[in-house]
């Protein structure tokens, strides 16, 4: 991957350089010098974002379960709980 396709793919993900730094738990000096010449973006990093939006678009899927079971459980009893 080539530096301005890693910042394209943040960029269309809505996620700064910085955000990726601290996700991945590097240094944001590391993510900007693969922009330098010579230096290439490390094969890792594709899957690794990769694998970061799958998990959110899973949790995002998590969180409507859980609201629904909750709203579910409040209709058929008529109170409140919490589902974990």
């Amino acid at each position: 991957m080539e530096y301005e396709d890693f910042k394209e793919i943040l960029k269309e993900n809505n996620l700064t350089i910085k955000e990726f730094a601290n996700l991945a738990n590097i240094s944001y000096r590391t993510c900007n010098g693969w922009g330098k010449p010579n230096v290439k973006v490390p094969n890792w990093v594709s899957a690794f974002i990769d694998l970061y939006l799958k998990s959110e678009k899973l949790q995002k899927e998590v969180d409507r379960h859980i609201a629904f079971k909750q709203e579910f459980y409040e209709m058929m009893n008529g109170q409140t709980i919490t589902v974990k």
